[in-house]
């Protein structure tokens, strides 16, 4: 049976990428030596950082004052790393609060910093994106580009007096981004990059050493910028898999077409969404809709696990909605081939004219 893969993350992978990874951890380079046991300091792996360091500057077309690093510990860590690094304690950050993964980067910044909260979508159990001014004065501005859990996403970024820092976990590299409204850029790979266990962040040269307090070494993002990503050994497969999705990506005509492919997806589905009398989708707003993450509920609560049983019978997993939601989710990252989603669509539409 052909599987349909809709989990949040860790994520579907494009085929061609696990087939050559796989390749790569039996014999890497045809040198008899797998890439899960080379040293990282070799060659081999030194043009696979580097190759993955110039696709992503490639892809999303990067200016000369920008450095992408690959750290560890997800967007988690994320979280407390950006205000230690660039939030001194008398100075000011401002976030928007558009789901958990925006409350959890918010409890965390409070410890470094003046923290303000600018804007919430809490009042609406975050189905909708906030409307917000950018502010005049402050050292930052904080958004999570798009929600895993409830399905919003920003479609639009602010141009104003304060770099963006931004959480782009779940959305990193499905679209072209104005690339200089950010000052810092984050996101864990197991969406649409690679493997869990790799974090990418992109920063602007001029956002680093701005704060007077002592930093731990490995916290520290000018480590990582002086010593390649390698003062000690990097996520070595994680970043080798990272690589293959980049050059994957480049392959299929860089993120500009990859959006494309992510929009013809989301219209399948939102569009089955919109007339299917069973089914309803969390976000009425379509402009708040997030292209990645398609969260639903069913009209009739009696028939969820009916569906649920039906869809994995038709080898579709991953679309039991988060628990703190309920309902259903069905992640369409850039890997997620529309013939699945539309797999999932006439499902939907059947069980509809079965049970409706």
């Amino acid at each position: 049976m052909k599987m349909h893969n809709f989990y949040a993350g860790p994520a579907i992978l494009p085929k061609e990428v696990i087939k050559e990874a796989a390749k790569g951890a039996l014999n890497f380079n045809q040198s008899d030596l797998s890439i899960l046991e080379i040293s990282h300091r070799s060659k081999d792996f030194t043009e696979v950082i580097e190759s993955a360091e110039a696709l992503i500057k490639e892809l999303l077309h990067l200016p000369k004052n920008y450095h992408v690093l690959f750290t560890t510990g997800g967007a988690s860590t994320q979280f407390f790393m950006t205000p230690m690094n660039l939030l001194n304690d008398n100075e000011t950050a401002y976030y928007v609060n558009t789901g958990t993964w925006s409350t959890k980067a918010i409890a965390e910044a409070k410890s470094f910093g003046n923290l303000v909260e600018l804007a919430s979508s809490e009042d609406k159990g975050f189905n909708y994106i906030p409307k917000y001014k950018m502010p005049s004065s402050g050292k930052y501005l904080h958004l999570t580009s798009n929600n895993t859990i409830y399905g919003t996403q920003f479609h639009h970024f602010p141009k104003g007096n304060l770099p963006i820092v931004c959480d782009m976990s779940s959305d990193f590299l499905s679209r072209p981004i104005d690339v200089e409204k950010f000052g810092l850029i984050y996101a864990g790979a197991q969406k649409n990059l690679g493997p869990a266990g790799v974090t990418v962040v992109i920063v602007r040269e001029d956002m680093l050493g701005t704060v007077r307090r002592q930093i731990p070494t490995l916290l520290d993002y000018r480590t990582f910028v002086k010593k390649g990503s390698m003062f000690n050994t990097p996520p070595v497969f994680p970043i080798y898999v990272s690589m293959l999705t980049l050059k994957w990506i480049k392959a299929k005509g860089g993120v500009e077409k990859i959006e494309r492919m992510n929009k013809s997806k989301a219209k399948l589905l939102y569009g089955e969404l919109d007339k299917n009398p069973l089914f309803v989708p969390n976000i009425p707003n379509k402009r708040d809709r997030s292209l990645m993450n398609v969260t639903f509920q069913m009209t009739n609560p009696k028939l969820v696990e009916s569906f649920l049983a039906e869809a994995g019978k038709n080898g579709i997993v991953g679309i039991k909605g988060h628990r703190s939601v309920g309902g259903f989710r069905a992640s369409i990252y850039n890997a997620m081939p529309r013939s699945s989603v539309k797999v999932l669509t006439e499902l939907m539409s059947d069980f509809a004219q079965r049970k409706g």
